[in-house]
């Protein structure tokens, strides 16, 4: 039974990585899997079957998410998109109890807590609001190079591993999103390789960052993704 919700929570990190305004952040922290998430992957060896048994279902959902049910969700969100947006947002605002629990558990709340997530909430703003206005290169003449690919997948980590911050928009930021949705469905490895190295190198050193945060500045952490939680929520209905 854990082995298949875990492929459940997979298949929802997969759709988070492809559908515009979806953190698959976001959904480790409403699921509950985010830190653990964190340590089983950069801990891997220290206990390998443990760690194997929780990563491979997620791997598993997360390509069945991806490759086998991304026309579907795109589907449902093209045709049915208040409902679906709906039900994205009972899930966040779900998680938002549990995450101020987390925040404070055991220290009172402070006022000044709520700088931390005022300001990840208007970074998040801000950068959706750069989604439709920062087309840095223009592909219709020319393909993306190698490195250009690199760089992409590297700062779409960011989005993929910060709770909050969709990776769909920085690849938007970059120009390179339809070029990534169409090398997704046609398995065009010439651009999916280098972007999947970017993205390897980048989430290890951005969970690195995450966990040093979340070990020595953890109610800051939390509350600021409680802001990049809220900023996804706004988002997702009105796509600045």
């Amino acid at each position: 039974m854990y082995f298949f919700k875990n492929i459940g929570f997979g298949i929802a990190l997969g759709a988070g990585a492809i559908l515009p305004g979806i953190s698959s952040g976001v959904l480790c922290v409403i699921f509950g899997i985010y830190e653990k998430l964190l340590d089983s992957i950069l801990y891997f060896f220290k206990d390998v079957k443990k760690n194997l048994l929780f990563l491979l279902p997620l791997g598993i959902g997360g390509f069945l998410g991806i490759f086998l049910l991304g026309n579907v969700l795109s589907y449902l969100f093209l045709h049915f998109e208040v409902p679906m947006k709906c039900i994205f947002l009972c899930l966040i605002l779900g998680s938002l109890p549990s995450l101020c629990k987390e925040a404070c558990p055991k220290k009172k709340f402070r006022l000044h807590y709520l700088f931390y997530t005022l300001a990840s909430f208007l970074f998040t703003v801000a950068l959706f609001g750069l989604e439709n206005q920062l087309p840095f290169t223009n592909f219709e003449t020319a393909s993306p190079t190698f490195w250009f690919l690199f760089l992409c997948g590297f700062l779409m980590s960011a989005g993929i591993v910060i709770p909050g911050v969709s990776n769909t928009a920085i690849l938007m930021c970059l120009g390179i999103y339809p070029i990534y949705l169409q090398a997704i469905a046609s398995l065009n490895f010439s651009i999916l390789f280098p972007m999947a190295i970017g993205i390897l190198i980048g989430s290890f050193i951005f969970m690195l960052l995450i966990q040093y945060l979340l070990k020595n500045y953890r109610i800051p952490t939390f509350f600021s993704i409680i802001g990049f939680v809220l900023g996804s929520t706004l988002l997702l209905f009105f796509g600045i």
